[in-house]
């Protein structure tokens, strides 16, 4: 999620150009733009049981999909969607992973189908049909959704087995959250926007001399030390299920409004108006055809990222070659193995104090949306959305329909809030 930052509004000179420009330059800023944006790039894998080689490699890949469906206008850099976490946990447990990267490859399809719908019907009418008081709560209940996640990998437990001692998981997770968030807050230039990798580090190193001073194994470097240099990322050839693909889509609903946040806050900082040109649907397009293609290859939906939205602000470097750069260098990691085991080997607690603030941070941008209403959120009418929304997305409901076909959580919730929003009668002065 993104909000526009503060800027000037000096227009863009020569050194931020928003022209195309391919160069070495551009393979210098590209290669620190994926540094940004690699932290959160690999955590939907890690915690997902999907391959980081193949999240890298579908990043890079949506990245260049998107840069051509857009005609190389826009500087945005496209990689592993927070919001389908709790969807691809639940889908890879039910129906199997192949299963899911279809349900995945799906979702993009749907972008791709509201893109054209925006052709024909303006941008205006997603966000009649998707108003904030539908959005808000979709996107709180993704992040409260996740909050179960964070707290066990925090504490050492996973399944019903204490995997570190709690003690030692607990201190560890406290660690990473406590270096993440001092970053985020006090960190300067290029480190503000790279909280994770610090909070990676700082806990892999408490992890390290804790493991020293107390005997216990708290690093696994077998997946490291077995990894060739050389390997080619875990592909996944997908089923189309479609019990699925109709448990993920609905939660494709909150990210594709997303999208047209970043494009706006993108938009702000070059000073150049995207949402015209190459317009929004062109934008969704990609998006969409970037994601089905992730979906296809075993890895996980792309979105804009937002940190590295950030990193454009700092470094004033407007230049959307400098993105194709950072996809092709993305691409080329994805086929370092070490790489992908080096990531294999970070203990869990580290990742569930990272994960503490992240989900807590998701929430808090679902809240952020719901007080777009003001003094309209105590109104009858959008009391009834937001706290159906939320008790039926975090109760645990779920409905069957026929045979292998549920809707659960936030999937549910999603197309309650859709539902609701469409059928409720609005008060006069309102409609």
């Amino acid at each position: 999620m993104t909000t526009s930052p503060n800027i000037d509004d000096t227009p863009p000179s020569d050194m931020t150009t928003t022209e195309y420009r391919f160069g070495v330059g551009q393979a210098l800023i590209g290669a620190q733009m994926l540094f940004v944006a690699f932290g959160a790039l690999v955590l939907v894998p890690l915690l997902t049981g999907l391959d980081p080689s193949v999240a890298l490699f579908t990043a890079g890949l949506g990245t260049l999909i998107f840069q051509i469906t857009t005609r190389g206008q826009v500087p945005v850099f496209l990689a592993s969607s927070f919001a389908f976490i709790a969807p691809i946990i639940y889908g890879v447990q039910t129906w199997g992973l192949a299963a899911t990267t279809g349900g995945l490859a799906a979702a993009g399809l749907l972008y791709v189908a509201l893109s054209f719908a925006i052709r024909i019907f303006g941008a205006g009418f997603l966000h009649k049909i998707l108003p904030p008081v539908v959005v808000g709560p979709v996107i709180m209940v993704i992040g409260l959704s996740l909050a179960p996640v964070a707290v066990n990998m925090a504490t050492g437990v996973a399944g019903d087995a204490q995997i570190v001692p709690k003690g030692i998981a607990l201190t560890l997770a406290l660690i990473a959250l406590g270096a993440t968030m001092i970053t985020a807050i006090l960190g300067r230039g290029i480190m503000r926007v790279v909280p994770i990798i610090v909070g990676v580090i700082a806990g892999y190193v408490a992890a390290l001399v804790i493991g020293m001073m107390t005997g216990e194994s708290l690093i696994n470097t077998a997946p490291m030390a077995d990894a060739a240099w050389f390997a080619l990322p875990n592909f996944v050839r997908p089923e189309f299920n479609l019990a699925a693909i109709l448990f993920i889509l609905p939660v494709a609903i909150a990210p594709a409004i997303e999208h047209f946040g970043d494009i706006m806050a993108i938009s702000s900082v070059t000073k150049r108006d995207y949402m015209e040109k190459p317009g929004i649907q062109n934008t969704m397009l990609g998006d969409g055809l970037a994601t089905t293609a992730a979906g296809l290859l075993g890895g996980p939906p792309n979105t804009t990222y937002s940190e590295v939205t950030g990193a454009v602000t700092l470094t004033r470097a407007f230049n959307p070659a400098i993105m194709t750069w950072a996809a092709i260098f993305a691409i080329a990691l994805s086929f370092v193995g070490k790489l992908s085991g080096a990531l294999a080997s970070i203990p869990m607690p580290v990742m569930g104090g990272i994960m503490i603030l992240l989900f807590g941070m998701v929430t808090v941008v679902g809240l952020s949306v719901v007080a777009k209403l003001g003094d309209r959120l105590v109104e009858a009418r959008n009391m009834v959305i937001v706290s159906t929304v939320l008790i039926i997305g975090l109760g645990g409901l779920t409905l069957s329909f026929g045979e292998g076909f549920t809707l659960a959580g936030i999937g549910l919730s999603g197309v309650t809030g859709l539902v609701l929003n469409l059928i409720l009668p609005r008060a006069k002065e309102e409609a």
